[in-house]
């Protein structure tokens, strides 16, 4: 986010006069981002939710986007997922998420972490002093005491890996292509079993959309077409279950390769699918589809069942950028 009055006068005004948007939202979006200014301002100083360093873990598996709803909907169907447990999440975006966790509070901790992440923002907040998004508020904080990628006793950005859609690590859908969290799985494994750290996080870019399995063009990337009626929610709520059961395969295979006795499987943010106008998941939002998240607990054992060989990020013939992966995304 740009802290600037006159950038958000500006951006207020374009939206006033963009009528493919409902004259509603053209008329709240300016007051929403004045609350967004006065709650990044107070919880800079006192953080609202849960810091996950203040959870007793050995890994920490993070699905991107993951509903306390939608876990508790599958549950079921995996023997090593007990859904009966929640927190309140530090932010209700990624970057809000790591603005907020990997803060100088903590670095004891994040000096004794393994973290293997597939979510764009480690490069914008932790080499930028955090992050605020792309959105411009009238006043409140441009930086936040956050570590930098050195801090950290190991860590590995996925995102930066670039793979062409027939290779063994994307999933090649009807109507698109991602980076297959196979890829996660193996390198997360690799570290496990490598690193001297006493914590691991992993973290996945799914459930978080776009849905590679989906054969609906409007089930790929779903929000805009669910917003304007053009799909259900739930078509789209199936979708988003199915990149679910995806990750939670590979989380499944993870456990198997994993010696770690405390476990913790949470989200960074929830998901909203048109509760009170909101889709998808935005900066500063306290519905609780958003800003409540999953805590389930489980253990692992390392049966050797899986010999982890995906390349380093780093060495990939081609690597993206952080642009190039949050236009995939849908952020930019």
């Amino acid at each position: 986010m740009t802290i600037s009055f006159r950038k958000w006068v500006s951006q207020s005004y374009a939206n006033l006069r963009d009528t493919k948007k409902p004259l509603i939202s053209r008329l709240l979006r300016p007051i929403y981002y004045v609350y967004i200014a006065f709650l990044l301002s107070i919880t800079k100083r006192w953080p609202w939710g849960t810091n996950v360093y203040n959870r007793d873990w050995d890994a920490l598996i993070i699905l991107d986007a993951c509903r306390v709803d939608a876990l508790r909907e599958v549950e079921n169907e995996y023997e090593f997922l007990t859904a009966d447990d929640s927190i309140t999440s530090v932010g209700s975006t990624s970057f809000e998420w790591m603005n907020h966790t990997f803060d100088e509070t903590y670095r004891s901790e994040i000096e004794q972490t393994a973290y293997i992440s597939g979510n764009t923002y480690t490069e914008r907040v932790l080499t930028q002093n955090g992050d605020t998004g792309h959105a411009a508020a009238p006043f409140g904080p441009s930086e936040y005491d956050v570590v930098n990628p050195a801090s950290f006793g190991y860590i590995e950005e996925l995102w930066r890996a670039q793979f062409d859609d027939d290779s063994e690590w994307s999933i090649c859908g009807e109507v698109g292509s991602r980076v297959h969290p196979r890829y996660t799985t193996d390198r997360a494994i690799a570290a496990g079993r490598a690193q001297p750290t006493k914590q691991l996080i992993v973290h996945y870019m799914y459930p978080h959309d776009p849905y590679p399995l989906a054969t609906d063009e409007d089930l790929f990337q779903p929000f805009d077409s669910l917003r304007s009626g053009e799909i259900t929610r739930g078509a789209a709520w199936t979708a988003y279950l199915t990149n679910l059961r995806f990750v939670l395969d590979e989380v499944e295979r993870l456990l198997e390769n994993l010696d770690a006795e405390k476990v913790a499987i949470t989200a960074d943010h929830g998901e909203a699918f048109g509760e009170y106008g909101f889709y998808r998941h935005v900066i500063g939002c306290p519905l609780p589809c958003m800003r409540k998240v999953p805590w389930a607990e489980t253990s692992a054992t390392d049966e050797k069942t899986y010999t982890s060989y995906a390349p380093d990020p780093e060495s990939t013939t081609e690597s993206t950028s952080a642009e190039k992966r949050l236009e995939d995304l849908g952020y930019l």
